[in-house]
């Protein structure tokens, strides 16, 4: 079992912020970062949204962070732990820009990123970035593609729909191999599908324990699934969202276990039911300081349980 860790204050989404994250800044953020990386945490999960429309602020906030930027200040500040941007539209980048910034940032840190995307569903968002929304999900197909072929290729060419390149040179490459890994994120059928055919882990939302045995079900009759079954990462959040999936209006108080025993059944019921890994978000704790003792006693009581 791996395990993920939010990282807090890059945006304030109302459902799961603490008290202290609109204070907090750059130094709370790094000081986390290398908390985590002190410890034995896998990942910290970066969130990202470009723009939020007006209308949107009272259900996800003002404030998010720009995701590969973020990702590479914090694998700058840090040694050990990867990041993964939860979760980046895949749409909203041209992908040699994007394919550049990753390979950079892996030439710099040896590696340590995995580039969580989806379609994206915020359809002002894409109206406001000059985005054809209605056509993310072929967008996202190709850009998957065109990705893979930069960052393996000696000399890529690609020649599709929306992206066209050849006769190009792009270095420097990145440090996995064949590739960085990459998760794909939603709960449709066509996420599950893509992540089957294209990516080499999944990442559900307000997916429960319950729901999770059949869409894995589902990924497994799927020919492009058996030649990666061994090493596809199954990433669940262990946050206990209320909230409506593309409105994000809250329909309940959203819920992080914090006790021991009720932390330890939601891992064993999330394993159990075919994660292999999980993301954590700390509780709405009052203060910056309980929540890095937070993550210390989850590194020491919970972790160990399941590696």
């Amino acid at each position: 079992m791996k395990f993920a860790l939010a990282t807090p204050a890059l945006n304030n989404y109302p459902a799961a912020m603490a008290p202290w994250e609109p204070r907090a800044g750059g130094p709370e953020v790094l000081r986390y970062a290398r908390k985590a990386d002190a410890l034995s945490w896998d990942w910290l999960t970066i969130p990202e949204h470009i723009i939020m429309p007006t209308d949107m602020r009272e259900v996800m906030g003002s404030r998010f962070a720009e995701g590969i930027a973020a990702s590479a200040v914090l694998m700058g500040a840090t040694q050990r732990i990867h990041m993964l941007t939860y979760i980046l539209a895949l749409p909203y980048r041209h992908p040699l820009v994007l394919a550049k910034q990753i390979g950079t940032m892996e030439f710099l840190a040896g590696g340590r990123f995995t580039l969580g995307t989806a379609v994206g569903h915020l359809e002002r968002e894409f109206e406001t970035l000059g985005i054809p929304f209605e056509q993310r999900g072929p967008m996202t197909d190709e850009y998957l593609r065109a990705l893979k072929e930069v960052w393996t290729s000696e000399h890529p060419k690609f020649h599709g729909d929306f992206v066209k390149f050849d006769n190009i040179l792009v270095e420097p490459k990145p440090v996995q191999k064949p590739h960085p890994p990459i998760f794909i994120g939603g709960n449709s059928k066509a996420a599950m599908r893509r992540a089957a055919e294209h990516g080499d882990g999944w990442i559900p939302w307000l997916v429960t324990s319950e729901d999770l045995p059949g869409c894995i079900t589902y990924m497994k009759s799927l020919p492009a699934y058996a030649e990666k079954a061994d090493r596809f990462e199954i990433l669940v959040t262990t946050t206990a969202y209320k909230v409506e999936d593309y409105s994000h209006a809250e329909k309940g108080e959203t819920h992080v276990a914090a006790d021991r025993d009720s932390v330890l059944r939601e891992i064993e019921a999330l394993q159990k039911a075919g994660a292999t890994s999980v993301q954590v978000m700390p509780p709405k704790l009052d203060t910056f300081e309980q929540c890095l003792e937070w993550i210390e006693w989850y590194d020491q009581e919970i972790i160990p349980q399941f590696r």
